[in-house]
Order: structure tokens, then sequence, then C-alpha cells
């Protein structure tokens, strides 16, 4: 019976997603408009989303943590016995449900997302935004020690990749659609449509192309406007503006930076030792671990209640300078310690809260110590806390820009931009320094997923020195003079010419690097220097089989624009491949595997009723064999030459199903059974239809 209920429901959802894509056709709109039009719905669905969870949790919050007043004034109310066992419970309701209901709901959120447009090109099932609301908002309303934007962001990503399934849209502009509903999440979340929408672009998409851009921009801002209907226009955390007591205070920022680069390495270890901990040495089975972990989370509640839940009562206190400076100091390793455990143990939720939470405790704590070294410093600790803030989100999640927006979204204090850029600079720095991988990231390399970044290395990969070198290149004798080297620099467009032996065989390199620190002393050089003296011997070569990956690694390294292309046996240079030269290349293959996977679509999207337009004025439409054309060749017939269309594939009926025969080899003969494909203009396409 469940069988064909969710056949029936398969059956209608596929009938409907067919005709309202074929409604879409019929009106030709134009990529732009039909982006735009997708990012509308996607942020209005993702908005009432992100409203509805936000509301779940607080009522579930509410359930668990009966009385008035705040969240943290209601736990310190709880008895000890209660606090110990209600994210306990919580924890014995969401580690079942995950593991047999909704497998799909488990994990942080936001690398599930990154993964999705890694390895599945933005495919995330619906059922994803339904088992994440649940899991989640019970995690988080019965104490576990989480923010709620890491799950409302794979919900916003799983209703944009839904409707993105349900229009059938290519993979190019299904990545984009679940951008739009991860920045439509964050957005209606924390009331920061600016911050929204490049945290989608930074951290999930990882790309600034424009085409992305706009999309992801209307869907934040659509959410937000939803958002601030139901919950109201107003900075989530209150604080003072930002004033500098001395110039001397820029010091303190730089201390600070590094502070927060320090914690984010530690919050990153800590979470991953913690995830590997429960997997490899607690030997229960998985769906008990929420409960363990809960239980651990309500012991430590009873003693900093501060704790349980996002934690935003705890902030509020760091901002308005009411909390002692050794409980902020504590509050740091103790939240980190519980959004390890709560996440490592099968919880469910995100870490752009807790990092808030850190980095204020961080930032509170630095300057009340600051005040008692110097008991003649009047260091505003609320607006050090928030400072902070900024630093913790850039260490860990790798995203600058997001980090600085979002903490003025979230306070709405523009006077401390410039502090707000130190700490956030210097604080990514250290902590990329320590550790390559951001919090969301190192759970991808960890198994072995191949980042954005790493895409357009494949392509490189692909790429031979071979399709890309240069057999022009200037190259003198070792015993060229100083002031010739001088010359023959200044009129070549590169930036370095070779140098070789006297027998011809390459020596090294000479740059205007190499010369740009004794160009000034030339008068006295001239007659002494000569080319073998400064060439750089120790530039790395390369050979027509290596790969464009490894020659754009070696520049890198060595901070060089190009490099000898060596001939493996006699050792004689045979060109110069360039990085210029390695980027316009792999710039174009881009483009073809973008092309073509647009134009694939539209071919899927084919059939004998409608065509489908790919440009003003053109189509593509596919067309049953003529009579006329049967037993003829592709080439005899000279389409292209007598009705002005190309085919671009043959449809075939084989006792195995259809074949389809892309670029068709033009001595094809044509069967009573083919279709053709072809492209060109709708009324020259109509004209070879009316002959069939």
């Amino acid at each position: 019976m469940i069988d064909k209920v969710r056949i029936w429901f398969r059956y209608v959802y596929l009938k409907f997603s067919r005709g309202s894509v074929l409604a879409l056709g019929r009106i030709q709109m134009t990529e732009n408009i039909f982006m735009i039009l997708m990012a509308v719905v996607i942020g209005v669905v993702a908005g009432f989303g992100s409203v509805g969870v936000k509301y779940l949790i607080e009522f579930i919050s509410d359930v668990a943590f009966p009385g008035t007043g705040s969240l943290l004034e209601r736990v310190q109310a709880t008895p000890w016995y209660w606090l110990l066992l209600i994210p306990a419970l919580g924890g014995l309701f969401v580690g079942p449900f995950a593991h047999f209901v909704v497998p799909a709901s488990k994990g942080h959120g936001v690398t599930e997302v990154i993964q999705s447009i890694l390895q599945k090109g933005g495919i995330i099932k619906p059922i994803v935004a339904i088992g994440k609301s649940i899991t989640s908002a019970v995690t988080i309303g019965t104490g576990g020690s989480v923010g709620y934007e890491g799950p409302i962001v794979q919900i916003g990503a799983s209703i944009g990749s839904s409707v993105g399934q349900f229009f059938r849209v290519p993979t190019r502009r299904l990545k984009t659609l679940v951008g739009c509903g991860a920045a439509a999440g964050i957005a209606a979340t924390f009331n920061m449509p600016i911050a929204g929408a490049l945290f989608a672009i930074e951290v999930i998409m990882m790309d600034y192309a424009a085409y992305q851009l706009f999309p992801i921009i209307i869907s934040s801002v659509i959410a937000t406007v939803i958002s601030r209907h139901y919950i109201g226009d107003f900075a989530e955390f209150q604080t003072s503006p930002f004033i500098f007591t001395s110039d001397y205070e820029v010091v303190n920022f730089f201390v600070l930076g590094i502070i927060c680069g320090l914690i984010s390495y530690l919050m990153i270890k800590s979470l991953y030792y913690f995830e590997e901990f429960f997997s490899e040495k607690v030997k229960v089975p998985d769906y008990m671990k929420p409960a363990i972990g809960g239980l651990m989370i309500g012991a430590m509640g009873i003693f900093y209640p501060h704790i349980i839940g996002v934690g935003n009562d705890a902030i509020f206190l760091t901002l308005s300078n009411n909390l002692f400076w050794m409980s902020a100091l504590i509050l740091i390793f103790l939240k980190i310690l519980s959004t390890s455990i709560t996440l490592g143990s099968g919880g469910s939720g995100g870490m752009l809260s807790p990092a808030l939470f850190v980095g204020a405790m961080t930032g509170y704590a630095f300057s009340e110590g600051m005040n008692f070294i110097d008991p003649n410093a009047t260091f505003n600790s609320g607006t050090y806390a928030f400072i902070a803030m900024g630093g913790l989100i850039a260490g860990t999640v790798r995203a600058p820009l997001t980090a600085i927006l979002m903490v003025f979204e979230l306070t709405r204090q523009s006077s401390a931009i410039l502090p707000l850029m130190i700490v956030v600079a210097i604080s990514m720095i250290l902590s990329t320094k320590l550790s390559r991988e951001s919090v969301y990231t190192l759970k991808l390399i960890m198994n072995k997923i191949q980042l954005k970044a790493f895409g357009e290395h494949s392509i490189l990969k692909s790429i031979p020195t071979s399709e890309v070198y240069s057999k022009k290149f200037i190259s003198i004798p070792e015993d060229t003079n100083f002031q010739e080297i001088i010359d023959v620099l200044l009129s070549n467009i590169n930036s370095c010419v070779s140098v070789t032996t006297k027998k011809g065989v390459f020596m090294g390199i000479i740059s205007i690097n190499i010369l740009k620190d004794i160009i000034l002393d030339s008068g006295h050089l001239r007659d002494v220097v000569i080319a073998g003296d400064i060439a750089d011997k120790s530039v790395p070569k390369v050979d027509i089989n290596s790969n464009c990956y490894e020659v754009m690694e070696l520049c890198r390294k060595h901070d060089i624009d190009g490099l000898p292309v060596i001939d493996n046996i006699t050792k004689i240079q045979i060109g110069m491949i360039w990085l210029k030269d390695i980027n316009n290349f792999m710039q174009i293959e881009m483009d073809k595997v973008e092309h073509t996977s647009d134009l694939a679509y539209k071919i899927s999207q084919i059939n004998k009723e409608h065509d489908i337009a790919f440009m003003p004025g053109y189509v593509i439409a596919e067309i049953h064999v003529p009579h006329l054309f049967v037993g003829r060749t592709i080439k005899g017939l000279k389409v292209r030459g007598e009705y002005g269309v190309d085919i671009i594939s043959i449809k075939s009926e084989t006792p195995k199903g259809i074949s389809i025969k892309a670029l068709p080899n033009p001595d094809y003969i044509l069967k009573s059974t083919d279709s053709m494909i072809v492209a060109g203009e709708a009324e020259k396409v109509n004209i070879l239809k009316s002959i069939s």
C-alpha cells in the first residue's frame, strides 16, 4: 500500500513538473529572468521556512524549560536533575529519528550542502528540509550547545534544490539555486541580507561569478523582508558605539586577532576530535550517542547554564558589561567543549552561533584583562566582545567579508569597522596557517572530497603543457653583458629571458625581479656582470608531458610568471609556458564545459510538440526524419546549405532503447525510425518540419 502511494505521488510530481517546464518553455523567457523568478520563489519559501523553524525551536525551548524571563533565567531556575535529563531526552529522540527515519538530516548542515554541490550537482532530497527542521529544533530546544544557522542553511538549500529539481534546471543553475536557498536561510534567521548573500557566495559556492551573485542577493533580500514582517527589524545584539581611547589601542587589536586565530584553531580541532572520539571510542549504537552527549551537556549546564542552547543571553551579558571576566574566560573553553560534544555525538546544529559566543567571551575576557593590567585603561569590554565575534567567525569559517558584514549587521555598529578588519585579518591568517581547512571543509577533506577550487585543478591536470606552451621565446648566451641584458628585457613583452651555455644548453632565467636590486648600480656593473653570473639556475624546468596544474603550482611556489619547457633528451629549451596562457586556456575549457552542460540540458527538454529557444529567434527542435531523407547520408543531404539549419544529434531506436548520437558522422545513413535534433532560426526549422 505504501509503495502504491509513493508511486502515485511520484507520478503526480512528475506530471506537474513536466507541465510547469513546458509552460515556462512557451513563455520563452531569458535565462536572467528565469533565474530571478526562481530566486524570488526560493526567497519566499525559505523565508517562511526559516521563520517557522525559529518559532518551532522557541516552542520546544518553552516546553523544555518552562517559566518566565529569558532562556538563561529559565535554565538557572530549572532543578539540577531536570537540567541533567532534558538534553539527554532530546538526544534520545534525535538519535533514533535521524538514524532510522531521515538519515540525511545528520551533520552540521553547511558541510552537507557544500558536499551536495561538489558531488551531486546540488541535488538535495526534499525530505532533508523536514527532517533537519525536526532534529535541529529538538536538539537546540532541549539545550544542545549549537546554533540554528547550520540546519537552517541546509533547510534553505534543500528548498532551493527542490525548486530547481521541480523545474528541471541544469546542474549549473541548480547549484546557484542551492546558494539562493542557503543565503535566504541565513538572511532570514539573523536579519542580515548582505552577510547572508556573502555567506552563500564565500562559504557555500566558493565563487564570485556574477551570474550566481544576483539571484542569491534577490533570494536573501526577499527572505529578509518576510523575516522582518514576522519577527521584526532590529539588531540581533545591542551594543554601545566603539571609541578609540588612544592610537596605541591598535596594538590591542593585533594581539586580539592572534588570540582569536589560536582559539579558532582550537575550536576546529576540538570539534573533529570529539567526532572521532564518539565514532571510534564510544561503543554504543549510533542512535544512542546523542543521548550520551546530551547527558554530558546537562552535567556541564548545572554549573554553567550559559552554555545551554544557542547562548545569545550570555552574549548579551558581555555586550552590556555584566559578566565577571573569570566566568567569560572559563566559558570560552566550556562552549568549545559543549559544542564539540553536541555535534560529535550526533546532535544537529550549526557552528556560527557557537563561534559568535566564543568570540564574545574571548573579546570580553581580553579587554577585562587589559583593564586589570593597566588600572588607568578604560577599554569598553562590550565593544571588544563584538569585535572578537568577527575574529572567531573568520578564523573558523574562513570567510572574512562575511565575518565583517555579519558583525556589522548583527550589531548595526559601523564605528568598529577598522578594528574589526584588523582582528578578522589577523585571526584568519593565523588560523589558516595552523589549519589549512575551515570548520566546514576539513570534514570534506578527511572524506577525500575535492573542494570546488580543486574542480579547476582537475581541468588543469587534463591540459598537457604541449597544448599551451609557446615555441617563441628569447634566449641569450651566458656571456651577454649587463647592458645588453637590460636592453633585451626592456624590449621584451615578457618579464624574463632564458640564458643558455655556449653549447646551447639551458642554464637559467633572468627576470626583472633579479635585476631590480642591482639595476641602479648598473654603471659599476656594466663591464663586470654577465648573464651567467646572475641567471637563476634553480628555476624549475618542465617538459611537454607535464600538465598545467604542475606548472601553475611551480610558478606560484617560485613566484615566477613562466617556466622553460625543456626537451628531455637534448636538454635544450624548446619553449616557454606562461601563467597568463594557462589561465586563458583554462577559461576557454571551462566555458566549453558550461556551454556543453546548457546545450545538453536544452536537448534533454526537447520533445516533438515543443521547441526550445536558446537565443532570440533561434530554436532547438526534434523532427522525425522526413520520408525524403530516409536512406541518404547527412553529408549528401546538405541540410545546412539547403535549409539553413544544423543537425546536432540523431535519436535512433534500437532493440535496447533510444540511442543518441551527438555530433553524428557525416556519412551516417538516416533511417525511418530516426529523429533529428536540429538547431537554427525558428522560421527555417518550421520549413524543415513542413516536409516531414
